[in-house]
Order: structure tokens, then C-alpha cells, then sequence
């Protein structure tokens, strides 16, 4: 193996493990919030054996009242043991689960002199089969992407603890959103360009490229926030969070800073397009000029821009399939369903994260052409044109 690949794989390969030693950091660093709950609390499996429906009262398809079950611890130092759970009905279909004999929940329960107390339901037990499938998406990125495939997973991982470990512990402490969340993508889009690019030009392409993409969309979002004021409350959950004793937190510029970690990810993978191309471009093509190298970039982009438009759009909208059939339903106007506080919100979210996304490919397109390409001086030009033996009429060199 030449010593140029040697060395360029022994870099990928030092890159790789200081990522994964991050995230083994991660996974041990606590948040600080750890605390929050019940130091007595447990959460245990469970399988429901008898259930009472006595307390809960119906109307239409709304339940409310507490739904008493006799369940069967199945792991754990209490494995075996049989208890009193309640489920509590708020009357949110959105929140609330109905059970029956036989199924298998999580159960919250207390532990007061080694025995166990107070015992609550929360959900049906989902962790085996979120594992099963996060298993098998491991298992097909390796096998179709090999190397790299492990590589992506490990920025998969690195990208959700970033996220768990330390983005959402900040926000909680009162920093400023908007701040915090650049440096995190700033983060994220290091990881994911150099253990996908390698510590190479192209990683550092696409690095930069993504980056400058994201702030342009991190200032269009504070641009036009305020004439479209909308505050963070409408997003799920803010206000609960608000009522827990975070009344400190500044939710709006939550809800700015959203905008553009929502839309990293598409930022991301279009820069990685272009990178890639004009990587492939300088390889075959080692005398390109800069300008000629911006300008297949532009063209690469042009391409992927064509399809990339509507990602956002489609990836929003799908969350929100059930209101817009309610509008359509209650024949509710379009000038109405825009100007409603919720809709101009995902509007915004919309607009400004593809926004964002489109001006990625000139961004990346420029940087790709100062790093990869060679500048065309007087004297790469004077090589390239060369006059005609016996004539006034220059030729290009190799015409």
C-alpha cells in the first residue's frame, strides 16, 4: 500500500476512535438532572393479570378516571412479585392507553422498607422492539455501506447523545439557545463531515460549506421571527415545561434555534453531495482551475437542489396530516389555516430551514473550488495558449 493511503487511513482510522471515546464519554458524563425523580423510584417490567374499569367514566371516545390493574413484576430483585398499579386517564387521547390482561407494560413503582409501595403504569413496554429495530438499521447501514456505514452509525450515535448529553441539560440551565445550539451543530457537522469525508479536503468541504448554510438559516430565522411573532409556546409540551419551574426559559428563541437544528441534517447531506463530486472532479481532473471546479459544484448542486426543495416540506408536513384533514374538513379558508399562530410557525420552519438548505450549494461550491482547484495565473494561462508555428492565431496547448 502506498504511503499516501497508509497515512490517509491511519487518520481516518484516529478520527474514528476519538469519536467513539467521545461518545463512551458521553454515555458516562450525567446531566445534572438525574436527580429529579425519586431516588426509591424503580421501573420494571410488568404483564397485566386483572384489570378494573369500575372508576372510569366514558363519554364519546374520551376516558377519564384510573383504571386499577394487578400486574407481575418480570425483572429485577422483585421479579415475580405481583402489586396494585394504577393507570390514571386524563382524557388525551394523545396521552392516555387503555389496558387489558395479558399485556406487557412499564411500571413505575416505589420501594419502601424493601417492600414494594406505589406502583403506576407507563406505557406499553416498547424498549425490546425500539432495540430490535435500532439493531437492524445497524446491521443493514454496515452491510451497505461498509467502513463507512460504520462510520455514519457512529456519528448517528454521537449526533443523539450531543442532543441528550448536552444540548438539552444546557437549555435547561438558562444559556442562551440560540448560542448553544450553534455549537452543537457546529459539533454535529464536524463529526458527520470527517467520519463520513475522512480528515481530508472533502470532510473539510463539507464542514465549512454545511456550517456556513446553517448560519445563514440561524440569522434568517432571528430575522424574521419578530415579524412573524410567534412565540415558543406552540410547540408540544412547552408550556408543561414552563409549569415544571423553567419559567426562566426564553422559549421563543428555543423554538429559533430549533428552526436550524431541524434542518441540519438535509444541510449536511447536500454538502456531502457537492464535496464528494468535486473531490471526484479534482482526482480525475488535477488542473482544474478553481473557477472551472465552483462551477461544476454550482452545477451538482443545481441537480440536488432540484429534489432537496420539498424535503423539508414533506418532512414536516407528514407530521401534520391530521389538522390539515381537520381544516379541509371544517372547510376552514386558506387565508384563515395560514395566519393561525401554529401553521405560521411551521411555515417559518419550513421556509427558512430549505432557505437555508439551497444556499448551502453555492457555499460549499465556492469553498470546494478554493480548496481543491489551482488558481489560473499569467503564467498557467500563458501555458495553456501557445501560438501556431507560422501563424498570428494562438491555439490552446493540447488542441
Amino acid at each position: 500500500m502506498p504511503l499516501s493511503r497508509r497515512l490517509v487511513y491511519n487518520a481516518d482510522f484516529m478520527v474514528v476512535m476519538f469519536f467513539a471515546l467521545l461518545c463512551i464519554i458521553l454515555l458516562l458524563m450525567p446531566t445534572g438532572f438525574e436527580n429529579r425523580r425519586p431516588l426509591t423510584s424503580h421501573y420494571e417490567r410488568a404483564r397485566v393479570l386483572t384489570v378494573d374499569n369500575s372508576d372510569v367514566q366514558q363519554t364519546g371516545i374520551i376516558r377519564v378516571g384510573t383504571q386499577r390493574m394487578t400486574v407481575e413484576i418480570l425483572g429485577g430483585s422483585f421479579k415475580g412479585q405481583k402489586t396494585i398499579c394504577d393507570n390514571h386517564l386524563k382524557g388525551k387521547m394523545e396521552l392516555d392507553e387503555i389496558y387489558a390482561p395479558g399485556h406487557t407494560i412499564l411500571l413505575e413503582f416505589a420501594v419502601r422498607d424493601g417492600k414494594i409501595g406505589p406502583a403506576f403504569s407507563r406505557g406499553h413496554y416498547r424498549i425490546h422492539i425500539e432495540f430490535i429495530l435500532l439493531g437492524l438499521f445497524a446491521l443493514v447501514l454496515a452491510a451497505v455501506g461498509g467502513w463507512t456505514g460504520f462510520k455514519a452509525l457512529l456519528s448517528f450515535l454521537f449526533s443523539a447523545l450531543m442532543l441528550w448529553k448536552v444540548m438539552v441539560p444546557v437549555f435547561l440551565k438558562g444559556y442562551d439557545p440560540i448560542w448553544v445550539s450553534l455549537a452543537v451543530v457546529a459539533g454535529l457537522t464536524a463529526a458527520i463531515a470527517f467520519l463520513v469525508g475522512g480528515l481530508t479536503r472533502k470532510g473539510l468541504v463539507t464542514f465549512l460549506g454545511a456550517f456556513l448554510g446553517l448560519c445563514l438559516t440561524c440569522a434568517l430565522a432571528l430575522l424574521f421571527s419578530r415579524g412573524f411573532k410567534i412565540h415558543g409556546a406552540v410547540r408540544p409540551f412547552a408550556e408543561t415545561l414552563l409549569y415544571s419551574g423553567y419559567y426562566h426559559l426564553n422559549l421563543t428563541r428555543i423554538f429559533l434555534a430549533g428552526i436550524f437544528i431541524a434542518a441540519s441534517g438535509a444541510v449536511m447531506d447536500l454538502s456531502m453531495d457537492i464535496a464528494a463530486s468535486l473531490h471526484e472532479i479534482s482526482q480525475k481532473k488535477p488542473d482544474a482551475t478553481r473557477r472551472e471546479l465552483i462551477a461544476s459544484g454550482m452545477a451538482v448542486g443545481r441537480s440536488v437542489i432540484g429534489t432537496m426543495t420539498t424535503t423539508l416540506l414533506l418532512a414536516y408536513s407528514g407530521g401534520y396530516i391530521t389538522m390539515m384533514m381537520l381544516f379541509m374538513a371544517q372547510g376552514v379558508p386558506l387565508v384563515n389555516i395560514f395566519n393561525l399562530h401554529y401553521v405560521a410557525a411551521e411555515v417559518m420552519n419550513t421556509i427558512v430551514g430549505s432557505f437555508g438548505l439551497v444556499t448551502v450549494a453555492p457555499f460549499t461550491a465556492l469553498v470546494g473550488g478554493l480548496v481543491y482547484g489551482r488558481p489560473l495565473n499569467k503564467e498557467k494561462a500563458a501555458e495553456r495558449v501557445t501560438p501556431q508555428p507560422g501563424s498570428s492565431s494562438p491555439v490552446i496547448a493540447g488542441k
